[in-house]
Formats: C-alpha cells, structure tokens, sequence
C-alpha cells in the first residue's frame, strides 16, 4: 500500500519549513552584519521578492502546454 499525504500534513510541513528557512536566514544575516533591523529588512524584503517570483513564475508556466494532457 502506498502512503498518500493528505492535504493537512504537506501545508504543516510547508510552514514549518518556511519557518525553519526564515530563522536560519534571519540569524546568519544577524551573524554577519551584527545589526537585526538589517536582517529583518532583508528577510522581508526576500520573502515578498520570491513570493512575487513564484506567483509570475506559475502565471508563466498556466501558458505552456508541454507535459500537460
């Protein structure tokens, strides 16, 4: 029998990994400037950046064909 995730599981795991991504970068920035009002700018700054990318990102690929059925 195969496992199959249910939807519950893979959004709590997506979270915990934004999370977990989130932190690690927070506190490296912080490591390297010394300053945690850098690292926030930059931390939210990154996530509205890439969360734009990925939006245009899936808009773009609605457009191809290839692979689909």
């Amino acid at each position: 029998m195969a496992f199959k995730e249910n939807a519950k599981r893979s959004l709590v795991k997506s979270i915990t990994f934004r999370v977990l991504v989130i932190t690690s970068d927070f506190v490296i920035i912080t490591l390297i400037t010394h300053r945690y009002d850098l690292a926030l700018a930059v931390i939210i700054f990154s996530n509205l950046a890439s969360a734009t990318i990925y939006y245009l990102h899936e808009r773009a690929w609605n457009k191809i064909k290839w692979g689909r059925q």
